[in-house]
């Protein structure tokens, strides 16, 4: 880690929320559900679909996590009464896996039947190592009832990720593939940048040539390449995969891909928890804070 690197990820805290706030704008939809359909609305106007996240994870009391059902609840049903293209992403922590196993699969079930219900999907996000096993077993049990209508997520960081590719291939899968964002220890993930590139290539195309739907989740531009150089080679329909990525990152490597006939769908995160979300978004990625330091300077 450079200097650098190590002074945003440690120093982020102490930099005033106002400004933060000021950067947060661009990769946050605002902290209302009016304010997600309105971003939402742009993003299909440019063309992309748009994957919907309620801010908020790591719940540790019950009525928070039936609150947080309550918004997707409620988000669901305005994505349809609005006639919006976007599906909804969830976070088993906000649902109460860290309380309860069986509390947060009651809470995604009820998600899942009134997405499915109204014609929709829901993606099972996938977060620290702590719960990959829970998460996978959770993605298991929502496709009993409705295997066309939930995805989950697998990291190219986690040296299990092809292990979880081979048992999750017979169910012809629909996975979101991304390196991953979380600091792990170098025992469970790959730390060698190359390494995660090559990883998440391989179960990209692990995935696709075998029949599954895959969400191609990068910024990076070879990734993308790769990802256009696969379905090509493999002669895939357009309605075999997606690229996506996050709003506000790279919107004119956004262009690019849709002009290049790609499907993508754009993350789009709302809610009150804006600022843990961008403090986290800010020490993963340290050349957004250039943007803060513009911010503190203008």
């Amino acid at each position: 880690m450079s200097l650098f690197d190590a002074l945003v990820r440690y120093g982020m805290p102490m930099v005033p929320k106002t400004i933060v706030g000021r950067v947060a704008r661009r990769y946050v939809a605002g902290e209302t559900l009016d304010d997600a359909v309105r971003t939402l609305r742009s993003v299909n106007e440019e063309g992309a679909m748009g994957t919907v996240d309620v801010l908020g994870e790591e719940v540790h009391e019950p009525v928070k996590a039936s609150a947080s059902v309550a918004e997707y609840l409620k988000l669901v049903e305005r994505i349809k009464d609005e006639k919006i293209d976007a599906n909804i992403s969830i976070k088993p922590t906000m649902l109460g896996l860290k309380i309860d196993q069986a509390l947060c699969e009651e809470n995604v079930t009820a998600i899942v039947n009134r997405a499915a219900e109204l014609d929709n999907f829901v993606r099972i996000d996938m977060e620290d190592h702590t719960c990959t096993d829970a998460t996978i077993q959770l993605y298991r049990r929502m496709r009993e009832n409705h295997p066309a209508r939930v995805g989950t997520v697998l990291q190219s960081y986690l040296h299990r990720t092809i292990s979880d590719v081979n048992d999750l291939l017979p169910l012809d899968p629909n996975i979101r593939i991304c390196k991953g964002i979380y600091r792990e220890p170098r025992g469970i993930a790959w730390k060698d940048f190359e390494t995660i590139r090559a990883n998440f290539i391989y179960a990209t195309e692990k995935l696709l040539s075998e029949g599954a739907y895959v969400g191609i989740a990068t910024h990076d531009p070879y990734l993308v390449w790769a990802g256009m150089r696969l379905v090509d080679r493999l002669g895939l329909d357009r309605n075999r995969y997606e690229f996506q990525m996050l709003l506000g990152v790279d919107p004119e490597l956004r262009r690019i891909i849709l002009a290049n006939g790609h499907r993508l769908r754009v993350y789009v995160p709302y809610g009150k928890d804006w600022y843990p979300y961008s403090i986290r978004r800010l020490r993963e990625n340290p050349t957004v804070a250039l943007h803060v330091m513009r911010a503190i300077l203008s």
